[in-house]
């Protein structure tokens, strides 16, 4: 395995790999790796071809009130981890070889991203594009691996391949959950006993949100209002969202097709923010 700190030294790599074994995959993190990040490689090992995993915790992914400073970095155990899987190439760059002085030129998505993590998050998916977009014309993947579990992003990132005519095809990869159903998340580590324990509600709001659609429930605002009850019956979660949406637009439906529906949830439990979803 080999790694990478410079847009050039990754940009030759890449197209020595596509040479060599066809296409190329990206798994694109910001490190701390975890389960999820692994399912996500151990999906593009399978695809076959060269993969190639990015590190890089994204200051444009962060708001002014955001702590981009605290975020957990993990770059030895991260590139252990990635040698381990058999990931061929890490991309582990700095933040000045991603954003130079002077850097002024961002990607924005103007629909998908609107929405739920867009408005308390205004900022975010600018940022989301952007490195998303400058990593593509680095690496050159033919294929990009995605979790479910971040489900905006990738509406967004799918937005932006089809109206920039990239030729990237896009792979979402099932959330990877603890044995509890707690969706697996670099966050989840910050959680207390009983913060944890009260974080737990949100897995089960999307469960019962399931069984009701499975049963025959199809109005948005029942499911919405079975959630919020559920949600807010724990003392630490405070509800950022819970909306019933079109996977493609990201925007709020009023009665539910089974299997064309996602169930979005954010919430605050104390000061650590936690998002999941599930497709009624």
């Amino acid at each position: 395995m080999e790694t990478f700190d410079s847009v050039s030294r990754m940009r030759t790599a890449a197209a020595r790999l596509r040479s060599e074994k066809g296409v190329v995959s990206l798994v694109p993190t910001m490190g701390a790796l975890h389960p999820g990040h692994e399912a996500l490689i151990g999906a593009a090992k399978s695809a076959g071809g060269a993969v190639v995993v990015s590190v890089f915790v994204n200051p444009l992914s962060f708001g002014s009130n955001e702590n981009f400073a605290g975020y957990p970095r993990s770059a030895e155990a991260d590139i252990a981890l990635c040698e381990r899987l058999g990931v061929d190439a890490v991309f582990i760059p700095q933040t000045l070889e991603i954003y130079p002085k002077g850097y002024s030129t961002y990607v924005s998505e103007e629909g998908v991203s609107k929405p739920l993590c867009g408005v308390s998050r205004p900022t975010h998916f600018r940022g989301v594009t952007t490195f998303i977009t400058k990593l593509i014309n680095i690496v050159g993947p033919a294929r990009i691996f995605l979790g479910q579990k971040d489900v905006q992003h990738v509406a967004v990132v799918r937005k932006v391949i089809a109206d920039l005519n990239y030729d990237v095809e896009i792979t979402v990869v099932p959330t990877v959950r603890e044995t509890d159903g707690m969706a697996v998340s670099v966050r989840n580590r910050d959680l207390t006993s009983t913060q944890r324990r009260e974080a737990l509600a949100i897995h089960h709001a999307l469960v019962k949100a399931k069984e009701m659609v499975d049963s025959g429930v199809r109005s948005t605002d029942r499911l919405v209002a079975e959630v919020t009850h559920i949600l807010g019956k724990n003392n630490r979660v405070r509800v950022i969202y819970a909306s019933v949406v079109d996977p493609g637009t990201m925007e709020a439906i009023r009665e539910v097709e089974p299997g064309k529906a996602l169930l979005c949830i954010a919430a605050w439990v104390d000061e650590i923010r936690l998002t999941d979803n599930v497709v009624l």
